[in-house]
């Protein structure tokens, strides 16, 4: 069955096409979203609504591009707009706090998360390079994400971000500078050896 089949399937409301699309992707669309959101529960939500999403708009898949980069498109949008709104939601929290003189300072942690697909020992590496990653504009966190956690090839993250393989190149060179930057503080030995 060709993936287009599936997604025309569950246009037409095939609950079996969908349940194996679900299976299908649903780890790989999970661990986007972890990359992004950085916390378990919270991906978990957003892959929920992610698969939402694919449902309700199945029949707008036209099959100008397959059937992954569609489904990576949604969960990159998804996962943009969550970090959106999560940004307005602190920054009018942070504004409350500063009138509040109960609550005090707001203090926003960054949040521990596993990765699953990082091994035992990288663990505290990983939390580094994600909260680094973190950091990044959202161009090139995206462009990052896909690249190297998920692992695409440039012309399919060139699709999804519709942009040209030129654009991706010159985001990852940016976010590599970047991250080579931020990194730098936790490695400053390592940044020193290269100067």
């Amino acid at each position: 069955m060709s993936n287009e089949t599936l997604v025309n399937r569950i246009a037409n409301g095939d609950a079996k096409a969908f349940e194996t699309l679900y299976h299908m992707y649903k780890d790989k669309v999970f661990n986007t979203v972890l990359s992004y959101i950085q916390q378990q529960e919270e991906s978990e939500e957003i892959t929920q609504d992610i698969f939402v999403e694919i449902y309700r708009s199945s029949n707008n898949f036209k099959g100008e591009s397959s059937e992954r980069t569609w489904i990576y498109k949604i969960a990159v949008n998804k996962c943009l707009d969550h970090l959106r709104h999560r940004g307005r939601k602190k920054r009018f929290a942070f504004l409350l706090s500063i009138f509040n003189s109960e609550s005090g300072a707001l203090q926003i942690d960054v949040p521990h998360f596993e990765h699953p697909g990082i091994i035992l020992e990288n663990k505290d590496k990983a939390q580094i390079l994600f909260k680094a990653i973190d950091k990044l504009p959202e161009s090139q966190k995206t462009a990052y994400i896909l690249s190297y956690i998920e692992d695409l090839p440039g012309k399919e993250v060139a699709s999804i971000m519709k942009t040209s393989p030129k654009a991706i190149e010159s985001l990852l060179q940016r976010a590599k500078v970047q991250l080579r930057k931020e990194l730098g503080k936790y490695y400053p030995e390592r940044r020193k050896m290269k100067e």
